[in-house]
């Protein structure tokens, strides 16, 4: 018999406590209160104190947030105007900006700051304590935040979306009930707000489900950046000095780069994107980022200082091009699940949190109309589409897959970009989805060249996985069902490691895909410690196969990020 599920109706359900459905849940309850101020005036119809619910899968909010990074801060002084009297969490504003193109040990600064990169005025942020205090000023509206309800199951009803169903806690490793055991609960509402980052496993489910929502768009393609905070000795790099890097360590077939951000208090954020879309199936990208540390230029940095903090995550880099339909009955896409991040300029919180904002003004309209169905929720496509979002993304819309062919014709299709409006070599390029451009160890290294050896780590600059994990602060319940799974065991035992040589074990930037060979028969298997995860979402998309499902643990499990 099913069990009992506790049911709780709500007016607007946000999905994910990141900076779209913070924003946008701040200015909708703003949005209802002035309108409601104003109709006992005019006599204009109120809208009942609405209950608006976002419910998110970290133990808090901010603890599964991670971003470089830098904040274009126009949607947040749009949206509180007094937002620096209010605490926000600035760690400072950019006050100068470099770009170096590295060699192995050298490097080259380009003459000119390329308009993409330049970030005068805007905040080094956190995105995790962004997240935690905008928490607290959605909360200061009525917003209520559910903390560890992460959401495992689509709720629909004739095709129309109607809620979510949170993940059922106290079940064993073998699926039985434990003595704490409690189903998980319904979330329904007339609409909901998918804004779960990157690679949401909701969305996921809907972009299965409704393959119309991806028609005529390219695929999604990622890339993957592995951050680690240091404190460092001071007077090193003052707070608001931005740096990116280019090529080194990473060769020219690889999309990537690096970021070095100055923080308040001797703090420094660095990190390295890699795309996700890579043909070398021996590429590490956390041994890539730990290659990346030993320059002089980082070297120079953080040799003498201490890591305090690491974290992994993953980024939509497809642009425009892979933006998908946005709304449709009972439901609206935001932020990185919608693919809005910037791939020119690395940003994508300013995007999502106005995507945030544009969907709670869909919203309003919709709750004055009582019409949650695709033809009145669609007015959120248009506002997007009106809107500086579509024109930053249609300035950037070829920047990525430019790429596809290496660093230069990628650099030359981004200078022609900056003359045509981002059309560059042609104004809509194809592109392929990640994981269908990796190659065969046979096809990648040929018959003569061996992959390459291990890196070794010397503890003090560079580091392994696991002591890269232990300060991101992951735990999980270990008995408890496996949240990743692989759906076809064969294929990973057999030929993924005949074909690939098992690539999980490197672009798991934690160490949960770990290859076992059996001293009887010599077979092997790969072993998945899955209470490593820091639920990035890698293996999901770059799994050769397709055959790795990322779903969600128990509530609470995963990093707990600290300045991240």
């Amino acid at each position: 018999m099913p069990p009992e599920r506790e049911v709780l109706e709500v007016d607007v359900l946000f999905v994910g406590a990141g900076p779209a459905s913070l924003a946008g849940s701040i200015h909708l309850a703003k949005k209802i209160k002035a309108h409601n101020e104003s109709a006992e005036s005019t006599g204009a119809k109120k809208i009942e104190e609405p209950f608006i619910g976002i419910i998110e899968k970290g133990a808090e909010v901010g603890a599964h947030s991670l971003s470089g990074a830098v904040l274009d801060p126009k949607p947040l002084r749009d949206l509180i105007p007094d937002h620096k009297e209010k605490g926000c969490p600035i760690e400072a504003e950019v006050s100068k900006d470099e770009l170096y193109f590295l060699t192995n040990k050298g490097k080259i600064k380009a003459p000119v700051t390329p308009p993409p990169l330049k970030n005068h005025g805007y905040y080094v942020v956190s995105l995790g304590d962004l997240t935690k205090w905008l928490a607290e000023q959605a909360e200061a509206e009525g917003v209520e935040v559910f903390p560890t309800f992460p959401g495992t199951e689509v709720l629909e009803e004739n095709g129309k979306v109607i809620g979510i169903r949170t993940q059922d806690k106290g079940i064993d490793k073998e699926g039985n009930h434990k003595p704490n055991y409690q189903p998980g609960a319904d979330f329904t509402a007339p609409v909901t707000v998918f804004a779960e980052g990157t690679r949401g496993s909701l969305a996921k489910q809907l972009f299965t489900k409704h393959p119309e929502l991806m028609k005529d768009r390219n695929p999604m393609v990622y890339g993957l950046g592995v951050k680690e905070v240091w404190k460092i000795p001071p007077g090193r790099i003052k707070p608001g000095e931005v740096i990116h890097t280019m090529n080194y360590p990473l060769n020219t077939d690889t999309y990537g780069g690096g970021w070095i951000y100055g923080m308040k208090d001797d703090h420094i954020s660095i990190g390295l994107v890699v795309g996700l879309d890579y043909k070398d199936p021996f590429l590490d990208p956390h041994a890539k980022f730990q290659e990346w540390k030993e320059h002089p230029l980082l070297h120079g940095l953080i040799d003498g200082g201490e890591m305090v903090s690491y974290g992994a995550k993953t980024m939509p880099l497809g642009g425009y091009f892979s933006v998908p339909q946005l709304s449709m009955d009972g439901a609206i896409l935001c932020g990185d699940t919608a693919s809005m991040l910037n791939p020119m300029r690395l940003k994508g919180i300013h995007t999502a949190m106005q995507s945030g904002i544009y969907a709670a003004d869909a919203i309003f309209e919709a709750m004055l109309s009582g019409d949650y169905s695709r033809a009145s929720l669609e007015k959120y496509d248009a506002l997007v589409e009106q809107s500086w979002i579509t024109s930053e993304l249609k300035s950037s819309r070829n920047f990525h897959q430019g790429f596809e062919n290496g660093l230069w014709s990628g650099l030359i299709n981004t200078s022609l970009s900056f003359l045509n409006g981002g059309a560059g070599l042609k104004n809509r390029m194809a592109a392929k989805a990640g994981h269908e451009r990796m190659e065969t160890i046979q096809e990648y290294y040929g018959a003569q060249k061996a992959p390459p050896a291990a890196k070794q780590f010397d503890g003090k600059l560079t580091f392994d996985k696991l002591t890269d994990l232990f300060k991101s602060g992951t735990e999980h319940l270990e008995d408890q069902p496996a949240h990743l799974k692989i759906l076809e065991p064969d294929i990973c035992s057999n030929r993924c490691t005949i074909e690939y040589g098992n690539p999980c074990e490197r672009f798991c930037p934690a160490n949960v895909y770990i290859w076992e060979q059996d001293a009887n028969d010599g077979k092997g298997k790969v072993r998945i410690d899955f209470a490593n995860c820091v639920h990035c979402k890698t293996c999901d998309i770059m799994d050769p196969y397709q055959i790795i499902n990322w779903t969600t643990p128990e509530g609470g499990g995963g990093p707990q990020y600290e300045k991240l």
